[in-house]
């Protein structure tokens, strides 16, 4: 179940982008494009297999400030369109607000439809249907069955309703973009539990806010027992140091001996440069990585020698994962190029909607000498 490419329609400042995924994609842009809009999309997506999609939108402000709020044309409902592609099958998903006699609070997040779509060959066969609060599935013999009143008006189907004997597509969806990452920022003021022991429990792929990143570091030193990658990826970062992570007493801790320094130091000691990168450490060197990862603006706070080891580390774990870098740092970008071959995207804005060069609408990128014959064609 590896997503293949993802569509968004009137989100924020995305008009509306296909966009293919690739082992390793990388989006660079200047402040204001949207880039982070990008990111920001496929988290709600993942917000839909959580089942927590409409209070995410409602905490971003509401529909209002959600969706598209540049020129539409006539007749346009501007809801809120996501979807999902894995190889053969498609999750689709639409946002809007609530009709007059519905059951709901004035200016709620309703899901409006939702979908899964199986391709076989050329053909396309429909699933799962939902409309306002009925779900209907295709069973195996290719009989509808449907459930009235089954998942709330703001309740996606994909998280409140499951029903694996005649759709099992639904939990293959599920289970597949719950398994997405998020990487937006690591804190590292004084309070942060990045700094503090964490209780050792075997973790193979640092969470979301880094609290358990020495479980993870440990993990790697007592439960896999071999750590000479992530030895190796200190030495790239910082030439004479040594990273040690171990358990005692039911807490996973860590320290760094730096070259030139008389002793180690703990977490609570690192600077926040330091202790960001070895979040990013544990981010691509975990036991096992998620199947997707996806990082907002990586470079945050880290000193400019950082950027090449950070791009080896990002190449080499792409052959692990498949992983979407939104940045804003063409230093990381350039040290990005000659790490891999896959081509860098650039994020710009194109009457007032956020674009990406040379992607066309039906989400292909274009070759670069073809950019003016197949013009017609841009998203822009």
């Amino acid at each position: 179940m590896r997503l293949t490419d993802i569509a968004i329609l009137n989100y924020r400042s995305i008009r509306r982008l296909s966009i293919p995924i690739h082992p390793l994609s990388v989006f660079v842009g200047e402040n204001g494009v949207g880039k982070s809009n990008l990111y920001k999309s496929l988290s709600l997506l993942r917000d839909a297999a959580t089942g927590v999609i409409t209070r995410t939108i409602a905490d971003e402000g509401g529909l209002n400030s959600v969706c598209w709020s540049g020129i539409r044309k006539r007749g346009e409902d501007g809801r809120l369109r996501l979807s999902a592609r894995f190889d053969r099958l498609k999750y689709s998903i639409e946002i809007g607000f609530p009709s007059p006699v519905a059951a709901a609070f004035a200016g709620e997040p309703m899901i409006k439809a939702e979908s899964i779509e199986a391709t076989e060959g050329r053909r396309t066969v429909l699933l799962m249907e939902r409309k306002n609060s009925l779900v209907s599935v295709r069973g195996e013999t290719g009989a509808w069955s449907s459930h009235k009143d089954a998942v709330l008006p703001s309740e996606p189907a994909l998280a409140g309703f499951s029903d694996g004997k005649e759709c099992p597509e639904i939990d293959l969806i599920r289970n597949a973009m719950l398994g997405w990452r998020f990487y937006h920022d690591f804190r590292t003021d004084p309070a942060s539990p990045i700094r503090k022991p964490c209780l050792a429990i075997t973790t193979p792929s640092l969470s979301a806010d880094g609290s358990d990143l020495a479980a993870a570091l440990a993990t790697l030193y007592t439960i896999r027992g071999d750590a000479t990658d992530l030895h190796e990826a200190i030495q790239d970062a910082f030439p004479g140091a040594e990273l040690r992570a171990w358990e005692q007493g039911g807490l996973c801790e860590f320290d760094l001996q730096l070259e030139d320094m008389p002793r180690p130091f703990r977490a609570h000691e690192l600077s926040d440069g330091t202790l960001k990168y070895i979040c990013l450490l544990a981010v691509f060197m975990g036991y096992r990585l998620p199947p997707f990862i996806a990082l907002n603006e990586p470079e945050t706070s880290l000193h400019p020698s950082l950027l090449a080891p950070l791009a080896r580390l990002i190449a080499k774990a792409s052959r692990r994962a498949d992983i979407w870098i939104v940045t804003h740092s063409e230093q990381l970008m350039e040290a990005l190029r000659s790490e891999s071959s896959v081509p860098l995207r650039r994020v710009i804005k194109a009457k007032g909607a956020t674009a990406i060069e040379g992607l066309t609408l039906g989400g292909e990128y274009r070759d670069a000498e073809s950019e003016d014959d197949e013009s017609e064609d841009d998203d822009s």
